[in-house]
């Protein structure tokens, strides 16, 4: 999952890339509405973080802009305006969810995850394709109901595969849901990360396949129901 963070505190902001991260998350991160309106241009994005004190404006106002265009991308405000009116007012401008600063970042993920498995969000807590299932809140995968021991970028891309299961999920989509802008990405990353986690679905015996769609992307295939 691919988020966009805007918070103009450079600490707080590294903090919470690093805690998301270790949950699978990629965050872009920006420092003002300028930086968030250019970030939304050039990428999608499955939830949004904002700071509401912001060097060049209010992040209502930004809030209230993204809603006036129609784009429904969850917004979770982060802010130290923790009064009843401030969180009335997020809320009636558009956001989806409101947290006040302190937080802790387990509460932050959880927040997160409740967000986008809301209808029509992007984020189901149980994926299930032939004997594989995943549980997208504690980031781990079974097979045949034996926990698989796998990296955290195996964990995401069987995720967004097992979310398309069946169709064909284009390269730049996978290396979009993936990466985070400012990520050190070899040319073959992806590849390398589809080889080894073809390699832990086998050992495991999964009876899925991941398959190549030469100059498109990769396809993941549950079983057929007859099959033995």
């Amino acid at each position: 999952m691919r988020l966009l963070l805007i918070e103009d505190n450079a600490r707080l902001a590294g903090l919470i890339r690093e805690g998301l991260d270790r949950q699978g998350f990629a965050v872009d991160w920006y420092e003002t509405v300028e930086g968030a309106e250019l970030a939304l241009k050039i990428a999608d994005y499955d939830l949004m973080l904002l700071d509401l004190g912001l060097p060049d404006g209010d992040g209502l106002d930004l809030v209230r802009s993204v809603r006036a265009r129609k784009d429904v991308t969850p917004i979770l405000v982060l802010t130290a305006r923790g009064g009843l009116d401030d969180r009335v007012n997020g809320l009636d401008a558009g956001a989806d969810d409101y947290l006040v600063k302190p937080f802790q970042i387990p509460e932050l993920a959880a927040r997160c995850r409740a967000l986008l498995r809301r209808p029509g969000a992007s984020l189901g807590t149980q994926l299930i394709a032939g004997n594989v299932a995943l549980n997208s809140a504690a980031r781990s995968f079974f097979v045949a109901g034996k926990l698989v021991e796998a990296t955290p970028r195996e964990v995401d891309l069987l995720e967004v595969l097992l979310r398309r299961t069946g169709s064909v999920v284009a390269k730049p989509a996978l290396e979009n849901a993936l990466y985070s802008m400012d990520a050190e990405v070899t040319p073959n990353a992806l590849e390398a990360s589809v080889s080894r986690l073809r390699k832990r679905l086998a050992s495991a015996g999964a009876d899925v396949q991941v398959r190549t769609v030469h100059g498109v992307g990769y396809a993941l295939f549950s079983p057929p129901p007859n099959d033995e």
